[in-house]
C-alpha cells in the first residue's frame, strides 16, 4: 500500500522562542525534506470552534527545501512568516514539544491547557506524541518517582528547609539540590561537604519558587551524564548507532546541560545505560511516552525527560545518522497501522507500536 504524505504538527512554547538547535526544528526540516506537510503550533494558538472542532494559528513553512535548520526556523519567525487557521483534526500526527517550566511565571496556564485540547484531539482520531493524558500526569519530576527504586538516585522532595538539610546530612553533607519543575539546568545546586552556611541560601533560592528535589550526589557527574534517547520505549537505534552522547563541562560549572553551557563528545551507551533503558522501558511503554530523553549517571538515572527530549540534531552531527528521518519514517508506519485497523486502537498503542 502506498503512504500518502503525512500531515504533521508540532505544539511548541512559542514559534517566536524557537532556536534552531532544537530537535523540533530538526524534525520538521526532515519532514518537510521527506515531502510531508508541516505545522508549528504555540501553547495559545488552540481555537475551539462553534461547530465543535479543534482548530489553531499554526505557522507553515513557505518552502518544501531548507539548508538547514537555521534558514527553516528564519521563514517561520519572519514578519510576513505564513500563518494559517488550521484544523487540526485533520493533522494525521501532533507531536508536543512544549517545556512547561518555561512557563512557570508568565503563562502557567498554557502547558496544561494545550494538552486539554491535545487529548480532544485524540478522540478525534489523530495520534498525538508523546500521549497527552500521560503528559499531564508527568507535569513535573515527581513523574520520575513512579519509576522502579532502582535506577533511581535517593530522594528528597520537600518544600521545608528543615526536611532538606537533614536529607543532605544524612548522605554525608553532600547533595544535588534543584526545582521540582524545571529545565537546562536552570536552579541546580551542588552541595559538597563544606557547603556550610550556603546550603542555606541554595535551599531558600530553589523553594521560593515551589518544591525542591534533594537528590543523592552521584561522583561520576563530575564526568558529566549520558543523554540516551528512547523511542517506543526502547534505545534509539538507526544502522547499528545509538543517538546518545556525553554531556560535560569543563568550566567548573556543575551542569552539563547543553543550555548551560554544556559540551558534548559521540559515546556508545554501556551496559550501565542499557540496563537503565530496559528498566524504564515497560512505564515508557504503558504511558505512551515514544520519544524520551534518558539522563544517565553511571548507574543511575538523574532524569526521564519526556516533554521536550532533545539531542537528534546533535546525535546526527556526531554521528553522521539520519535519526530524525527514522523518526519520520516510524511516524508514516504508525499512521498506516491506525488507517488499516480503523480506529480500533488507542493512542498509547499507537504511540508504542
Amino acid at each position: 500500500m502506498n503512504d500518502r504524505p503525512l500531515r504533521l504538527g508540532f505544539v511548541v512554547n512559542d514559534v517566536a522562542t524557537e532556536q534552531d538547535n532544537y530537535t523540533t526544528i530538526r524534525l520538521a526540516r526532515r519532514a518537510l525534506a521527506l515531502g510531508h506537510s508541516v505545522a508549528l503550533i504555540g501553547l495559545e494558538g488552540f481555537i475551539y470552534d462553534q461547530d465543535g472542532v479543534v482548530r489553531a494559528k499554526a505557522h507553515v513553512p513557505g518552502g518544501e527545501s531548507y539548508a538547514d535548520d537555521a534558514a527553516l526556523l528564519a521563514d517561520l519567525q519572519a514578519e510576513d512568516a505564513t500563518v494559517e487557521r488550521i484544523n487540526v483534526e485533520e493533522l494525521d500526527v501532533l507531536m508536543l514539544r512544549s517545556d512547561p517550566a518555561e512557563e512557570l511565571v508568565d503563562r502557567p496556564w498554557a502547558p496544561n491547557s494545550a494538552l486539554l485540547f491535545a487529548q480532544l484531539v485524540v478522540r478525534r482520531g489523530v495520534i498525538v506524541l508523546n500521549d497527552p493524558t500521560h503528559l499531564t500526569d508527568a507535569s513535573n519530576k515527581t513523574y520520575f518517582q513512579h519509576f522502579p527504586e532502582d535506577v533511581r538516585p535517593v530522594t528528597c522532595i520537600s518544600r521545608d528547609a528543615d526536611e532538606i538539610k537533614a536529607f543532605i546530612a544524612a548522605q554525608g553533607g553532600r547533595g544535588v539540590i534543584k526545582p521540582l519543575q524545571g529545565s537546562g539546568g536552570q536552579g541546580v545546586f551542588v552541595v559538597n561537604d563544606d557547603g556550610g552556611a550556603n546550603v542555606n541560601q541554595m535551599i531558600d533560592a530553589v523553594i521560593r519558587d515551589g518544591y525542591a528535589i534533594a537528590q543523592q550526589y552521584l561522583p561520576k557527574a563530575a564526568d558529566g551524564d549520558l543523554r540516551l534517547l528512547t523511542l517506543n520505549g526502547r534505545p534509539l537505534q538507526v544502522d547499528g548507532r545509538y543517538a546518545c552522547f556525553r554531556r560535560y563541562n569543563d568550566s567548573g560549572d556543575a551542569r552539563s546541560n547543553i543550555s548551560a553551557g554544556g559540551k558534548i563528545e559521540l559515546v556508545e551507551p554501556d551496559e550501565d545505560a542499557l540496563r537503565l533503558a530496559e528498566l524504564v522501558a515497560p512505564k515508557l511503554i504503558h504511558d505512551g511516552m515514544y520519544l524520551a530523553g534518558l539522563d544517565i549517571v553511571g548507574d543511575k538515572l538523574m532524569e526521564v525527560n519526556v516533554d521536550t527530549p532533545g539531542g537528534i540534531n546533535m546525535a546526527e552531527e556526531l554521528t553522521g545518522v539520519d535519526f530524525s528521518g527514522h523518526i519520520i519514517a516510524d511516524l508514516v508506519r504508525k499512521v498506516r497501522l491506525r488507517n488499516q485497523y480503523r480506529g480500533n486502537l488507542s493512542n498509547v498503542e499507537l504511540a508504542m507500536l
